[in-house]
């Protein structure tokens, strides 16, 4: 072993704080950008928007100092300073003056206003004080169960069984089978395991019924039986339900030994339950999608433009600049804000620019679409864009994640533009997206009561052109939510 001095040359990418901000601002979404820059506002004094200031006009336009006023920031801001401090002493010298006893007297001897008993429009609350959350299902059957007559020991039970019911209403553990829930919530309660099943039979037979069953069965059980259905349609249920989902409806009428016709008319009862008694009080808060671009046609050229409604115009503070001429310390401290700023307003304007630079592009490129549909949806990959543009594949990856354009056809994620290509017959390849809404067109024109199989849909497809494996049709058809032939069949 010995110690050696060595001269070694080697390239490394370096990922300073400032090019690791501008890569997460080039992937973030609109929304979570302007929640950023707000909270870099309260974070640095620095920064200033431009609105909130009153340096942009009407139209959205800066309001430019002129020049001769750009020399005289230190003047004006203690033109400033000592204007506010004379209003100051100016409105404590007024409040001096007023004679408070003298008003505060003349006030009690007032008589005291008549009251109607009514709150006047100063006095209501808002409307945004006054909305409510809406009832989950917990809370529907909470209300419901405080009117029986549980035990202590039961409530326990009935708190658990609440407290475990998913979305659909159902009542499920985690890793624990359905047959096994009851007993384990009862030894968790401590009450007996056949007096835990007696209570949840009561609790499935509140509203809605069929809630905190433990599988389909047993859900659409308890409304037959709440119904009083007859004992056909309680034979299917309990025997022959996984007949029943794939409407294999004539092994149903052999086992049971009765036609066919009876078991069309069970079926149409059936379809008549609830499979999921929750989903009546399941509220899903609402999704907004704000464009970051907008896409307008004027003429025959389409023109793309970014999206500033709603996001601070950021700019430096002329008050902290002249700040500068002060203290070292506060000096030191306002030349980091200052770089952090400015770094901060130099990433998203190329952020904005990026964006707006891709969209051009995709637009360019998918010029048919914009003016025909989505039949015409040309095949598009990252490297496509990224050649044109000149930037990197993962940039523009990170450029069209999570952003959106608005066009006249619709508002549209920018990924929803690049597809794989599938090969035509005698034509240029065509989009994979194009071949999806072309299934779902084959499908929605079929004849319900004789659907078109996989292998079908594909020799459909290959009389356009379109060559295609029953694999890629039957990935495709699950994608857009359509189910097999065998349960799109309609037998009524």
């Amino acid at each position: 072993m010995e110690i050696k001095q060595q001269l070694r040359q080697t390239q490394q990418l370096v990922m300073t704080p400032q090019l690791q901000q501008a890569i997460k601002l080039l992937q973030m979404s609109r929304m979570e950008l302007v929640d950023l820059v707000r909270e870099e506002m309260l974070e640095n004094p620095v920064l200033e928007d431009q609105v909130e200031t009153g340096e942009v006009n009407a139209q959205g336009v800066e309001v430019q100092a002129p020049p001769e006023a750009a020399t005289s920031i230190d003047r004006a801001v203690e033109a400033d300073d000592r204007a506010s401090e004379a209003s100051v002493k100016g409105e404590e010298k007024k409040t001096d003056e007023i004679d408070w006893e003298r008003y505060l007297e003349n006030h009690a001897m007032q008589a005291p206003m008549p009251s109607s008993g009514r709150m006047s429009d100063e006095e209501m609350p808002g409307v945004e004080a006054t909305l409510t959350k809406s009832e989950d299902l917990a809370d529907h059957l909470a209300w419901q169960i405080r009117l029986t007559d549980f035990t202590d020991d039961e409530m326990r039970f009935v708190a658990l069984v609440v407290g475990n019911l998913d979305e659909n209403g159902y009542l499920k553990l985690e890793d624990t089978p359905p047959e096994e829930v009851v007993p384990r919530l009862a030894a968790e309660a401590e009450i007996d395991p056949e007096d835990a099943e007696e209570v949840l039979k009561m609790i499935q037979k509140l509203d809605p019924v069929g809630a905190a069953s433990r599988d389909l069965r047993e859900c659409l059980l308890v409304q037959a039986e709440h119904h009083g259905m007859d004992e056909l349609v309680i034979s299917v249920l309990r025997d022959h339900l996984t007949n029943l989902e794939k409407k294999n409806y004539a092994a149903i009428a052999r086992d049971l030994k009765v036609t066919v016709e009876e078991i069309y008319d069970v079926a149409q009862v059936i379809a008549e339950l609830e499979p999921r008694p929750g989903r009546d009080y399941v509220s899903e808060e609402p999704r907004y999608i704000v464009p970051d671009v907008y896409v307008t046609k004027v003429g025959d050229k389409y023109y793309v433009q970014a999206n500033d409604d709603g996001m601070p115009r950021l700019k430096i503070s002329g008050f902290y600049r002249a700040a500068m001429a002060g203290d070292p310390k506060a000096k030191e401290y306002i030349q980091g804000k200052l770089r952090s700023a400015q770094w901060l307003i130099r990433s998203i304007d190329q952020r904005r620019k990026t964006i707006v630079k891709v969209t051009e592009c995709i637009v360019e490129k998918q010029r048919d679409f914009f003016d025909k549909g989505i039949e015409y949806l040309k095949p598009m990959i990252l490297r496509d864009v990224a050649e044109t543009v000149g930037m990197h594949e993962s940039t523009i990856s990170r450029v069209t994640s999570n952003k959106y354009v608005a066009t006249p056809r619709g508002v549209f994620e920018l990924k929803y533009f690049f597809n794989s290509a599938i090969r035509r017959d005698n034509a240029d390849d065509i989009a994979s997206e194009s071949v999806k809404q072309a299934i779902k067109k084959i499908i929605s024109e079929e004849d319900e009561r004789n659907p078109h199989s996989d292998q079908k849909i594909v020799e459909i497809l290959a009389q356009d052109g379109v060559v295609i494996a029953r694999r890629t049709v039957a990935k495709y058809r699950e994608m857009l939510g359509i189910l097999s032939s065998s349960k799109r069949k309609k037998y009524f």
